[in-house]
């Protein structure tokens, strides 16, 4: 569903981080990802966290890349 809503994500060990242009959209996608597990879920665990800056496109990346440049690549 995440990958379906053309948003960029990234999945990792610990859970999954999406970045978002508004906090609607946001919200938004959370609300699809609860109307999909309601049905065959009698619990839903969810932590949440918004890293909300006014400024710039392809955070993830850029964040990424800027602590390459202090240490190295990163494996993955």
């Amino acid at each position: 569903m995440i990958d379906e809503s053309g948003l960029s994500y990234q999945l990792t060990p610990m859970g999954t981080i999406v970045e978002t242009e508004t906090m609607k959209e946001a919200l938004n996608l959370i609300e699809k990802a609860y109307e999909q597990l309601e049905p065959d879920c009698n619990r839903i665990y969810s932590s949440l966290k918004f890293d909300i800056r006014r400024t710039g496109t392809n955070r993830m990346k850029q964040k990424i890349e800027s602590i390459e440049k202090k240490i190295g690549t990163v494996k993955k």
